[in-house]
């Protein structure tokens, strides 16, 4: 089956859709999520190099990205030695999230239907990214979407609920 031209996303309380949604504007997808700028090596120190990010992703109601806010909150590292605190990058992220979410106006959560996009920012891939996941035709038409950097991807049969 093909890939959709716009691909649903479905919102589910207490999981990693749990911020998306409508407002006056159009679509949102926000997330607080970890990831590795460039490549991640074995023997790096994963704690130095993974970082904590807070995203808001803007799509108009055709599912078009419009623009993205991402927010750099601190490294792993950070977060062992400062949890429990209001300094903790956990506790600026989850702060950071509700002022962006706060200023969406009109924000109402649930389910959105969007295009696949990406941005590069500071080394890592934000994005709704096509794929290939056929073992048998790896050069083959995209029959995936994956969410960079939250790893959720989508397929068949395209109902907006991630794919395992």
């Amino acid at each position: 089956m093909r890939v959709p031209d716009v691909i649903p996303i479905a919102h589910e309380p207490d999981y990693l859709t749990e911020t998306i949604g409508r407002y006056d504007g159009g679509q949102f997808f926000a997330s607080i999520t970890y990831a590795y700028p460039g490549v991640f090596r074995a023997g790096d120190d994963r704690q130095d190099r993974q970082r904590m990010f807070v995203v808001l992703h803007r799509f108009d109601d055709d599912g078009h990205h419009t623009g993205s806010d991402v927010w750099g909150a601190g490294t792993a590292r950070d977060e062992e030695r400062l949890r429990g605190t209001p300094d903790s990058p956990l506790a600026r992220s989850e702060a950071r999230l509700d002022e962006l979410l706060d200023a969406l106006p009109g924000r109402r959560f649930g389910d959105i239907a969007i295009r696949p996009f990406e941005v590069f920012v500071d080394g890592v891939r934000f994005g709704l990214v096509l794929e290939t996941h056929d073992e048998n035709n790896p050069d083959g038409p995209p029959d995936w979407a994956e969410l960079y950097p939250d790893r959720l991807g989508f397929g068949e049969p395209w109902d907006g609920f991630p794919q395992t």
